[in-house]
């Protein structure tokens, strides 16, 4: 294992590629009685058409989902979600539109732990009955996902964004798409994507790492397998679909939820940096330390819930900027008047202040043993390193990002979703 020494924020990294092709990351965490551990497959909710084995598949919405429901029941018929809670572990799963992951936290019994982890997500058993059975369950999940201000908000905000690309849709799928889910689908879709190759094993605490690497060649298969290629659609246009949208649903005051695709960066460290730099120029322009935020504050136009959050995931990348406020057509436009102005006008003495507040943030999130599990697992699948992240975000400057706040907040590529309170609707569907 290569071994990656940061003294700079005081960690210690080991890596490594198994001879079966799977990624391997561990952080030593001495001191700490607690550890963690994730196990990630890259296939989510938007995996849905992809290439193998020489041909195109086809398979329904919600399958990745599906799996990880169904994931944790054993053919000698164990639940290993029982099984790890037995063992002294707090374990989960959950599954996003690029990935899925099973993880766990422990305090006792970590390498027992992580053996039966990747045991049982290893071992698929699906039956008609249980498929049946879970189909009832899930569509309950997506019909109150229905029901679901933030579900809403979020997926309809992507559907205005995003043409064709699967991230258009939910995750879970809809009761339709799920009812032609089968066992074989299952199978099918766990033989292609859940093989070693496309996985990764990132773990943080005060761990062996070589015993780590040895419980994962002992358990999981020996060969990497086939990687399948995701087949999303023809590149997306850099304007959204369509510029709004608005349900009234049962909130107390009007959601928002504005967003703007970026085209993705390549691979490695031009995904890395692309992530970095729009995360501190939605920071300088909108984050709460900024002149913009306590404006719209002052006028009651936001409140301490507003966010902001550069998010990628399935070949994508998305700006978004959300949270409660009285008039969302005042704030879109602030927002894009607050674009356009920085882009002219910018302050390098607060850009300064931000860069190195996003820093001492980024040290504060190493003390999170699934964030930083969660950031290695990315930088696995996104060929880069995540711990690159304090040099490549300190070489960022001033003009790079009003050379990004030019190219990528034209007020033409902004989107919004917006949830009114029932008989205060307001604007179209457009």
């Amino acid at each position: 294992m290569q071994r990656i020494e940061y003294p700079g924020v005081g960690e210690t990294l080991w890596f490594d590629t198994l001879p079966n092709g799977l990624k391997l990351a561990v952080a030593l965490k001495s001191g700490y009685t607690r550890a963690y551990a994730a196990f990630t497959t890259c296939y989510g909710g938007a995996d849905r058409r992809f290439r193998f084995g020489g041909e195109f598949i086809d398979t329904p919405m919600g399958v990745a989902h599906f799996l990880e429901h169904k994931m944790f029941d054993m053919p000698d018929g164990d639940n290993a979600l029982a099984t790890l809670a037995a063992n002294g572990a707090q374990p989960n799963a959950y599954t996003s539109s690029g990935l899925t992951c099973y993880h766990f936290e422990s305090t006792e019994n970590f390498y027992d732990n992580l053996r039966e982890l990747l045991r049982f997500v290893s071992t698929p058993y699906f039956t008609e009955e249980s498929v049946a059975k879970e189909q009832g369950i899930i569509g309950q999940e997506i019909r109150m996902g229905d029901d679901s201000p933030d579900y809403v908000i979020y997926d309809e905000l992507m559907r205005c964004l995003y043409d064709h690309h699967p991230i258009r849709d939910s995750v879970a799928g809809t009761v339709e798409s799920i009812a032609e889910i089968t066992p074989e689908t299952l199978y099918r879709c766990h033989k292609i994507f859940y093989t070693p190759g496309n996985m990764a094993l990132t773990v943080a605490g005060d761990v062996d790492p070589e015993r780590v690497r040895a419980l994962a060649l002992e358990v999981l298969p020996a060969e990497p397998g086939e990687v399948p290629v995701s087949d999303y659609g023809p590149p997306e246009t850099l304007l959204p679909a369509r510029p709004r949208f608005s349900k009234a649903m049962a909130v107390s005051a009007p959601q928002m939820l504005i967003g703007v695709k970026l085209t993705p960066g390549k691979r490695g460290g031009a995904l890395l940096r692309q992530k970095l730099l729009s995360g501190l120029a939605l920071q300088y322009l909108y984050g709460p330390s900024s002149p913009f935020y306590h404006r719209k504050y002052a006028e009651g136009l936001l409140n301490a819930d507003f966010f902001v959050d550069a998010d990628d995931a399935a070949g994508t990348v998305t700006l978004l900027l959300g949270g409660e406020t009285r008039d969302p057509e005042a704030v879109l436009a602030a927002v894009q008047a607050q674009a356009a102005a920085a882009a002219r006008d910018f302050d390098a003495e607060r850009f300064a202040r931000v860069k190195k507040a996003g820093y001492g943030a980024r040290v504060r999130a190493l003390s999170s043993f699934s964030g930083l599990c969660a950031s290695l697992t990315d930088g696995a699948f996104g060929g880069y390193n995540a711990m690159d992240a304090f040099a490549v975000s300190a070489a960022l400057t001033e003009q790079d990002v009003q050379a990004f706040l030019a190219d990528a907040l034209a007020p033409e590529r902004f989107a919004m979703s917006v949830i009114t309170p029932v008989g205060k609707e307001a604007g179209t569907n457009a």
